[in-house]
C-alpha cells in the first residue's frame, strides 16, 4: 500500500474522531490536509471521505448534526449547513 494513501486513510479517521468530539476546525483542517495529498499524488479519495465531506468547505459532515439527509426518487440529497447540496444515486 502506497505512503499516501496509508495517510489519507489515517486523516479520515482524525476527521471523524474530531468531528465526533466537536472540535469543527480540527476536522476541517485533517479533510484540507487529505485532499491536498491526494492531489499531490493524483490519487482519488475513498468513496466514504467522499461522501462525507463537504465540497465547498470542506466540513466532515454528521447527519443530524451539520448535515440533512433526504431520500428521493433514485437519489439521496445531502445539505450541507453552508448550503452546498450533494446528490448521490441509490437502487431500491
Amino acid at each position: 500500500m502506497d505512503v499516501a494513501v496509508e495517510r489519507i486513510e489515517r486523516l479520515h479517521g482524525l476527521a471523524r474522531a474530531a468531528a465526533a468530539d466537536g472540535s469543527d476546525d480540527r476536522a476541517r483542517y485533517y479533510v484540507r490536509l487529505a485532499r491536498r495529498v491526494a492531489e499531490r499524488n493524483r490519487l482519488t479519495l475513498p468513496r466514504e471521505f467522499r461522501r462525507f465531506t463537504c465540497d465547498r468547505c470542506d466540513t466532515y459532515l454528521r447527519p443530524g448534526k451539520n448535515a440533512r439527509v433526504r431520500v428521493r426518487d433514485g437519489h439521496v440529497v445531502i445539505t450541507c449547513d453552508c448550503g452546498a447540496h450533494a446528490r448521490y444515486p441509490y437502487e431500491e
